[in-house]
């Protein structure tokens, strides 16, 4: 079983910042794509962000240009700074290891999940 393990959810204002961290095992880490996700309470979770082994790096038009997606081979970890935070960014963020598109992780619940790490922004 592969054990993802999130951290850096917070309650933060409007207009601030969190970066999230999600350590996956070292075996696999740097062969694998990595994506963050979220899901806010009544609605489908969404891709917010993805990066391949190579790291090219896709973003939601939502987050563009507030939020970066990275990776450190050398710790297993990948990293999401969310900058400029709104209300809408709230919810549930998850990291998925492995899934060969954001369609088969979100529809098919392809690839390994973390447990996730809520984010709220108060407005």
């Amino acid at each position: 079983q592969v054990q993802l393990v999130e951290s850096g959810g917070d309650l933060v204002q409007a207009g601030g910042s969190l970066r999230l961290s999600c350590v996956a095992p070292g075996s696999i880490f740097a062969i694998s794509g990595m994506g963050w996700y979220r899901q806010a309470p009544g609605k489908q979770r969404e891709l917010v962000a993805s990066i391949t082994s190579g790291g090219t790096t896709t973003y939601a038009d939502s987050v563009k240009g507030r939020f970066t997606i990275s990776r450190d081979n050398a710790k297993n970890t990948v990293y999401l700074q969310m900058n400029s935070l709104k209300s809408e960014d709230t919810g549930v963020y998850y990291c998925n290891l492995g899934a060969r598109s954001p369609w088969a992780a979100i529809h098919q619940n392809a690839g390994y999940w973390g447990q996730g790490t809520q984010v709220t922004v108060s407005s």
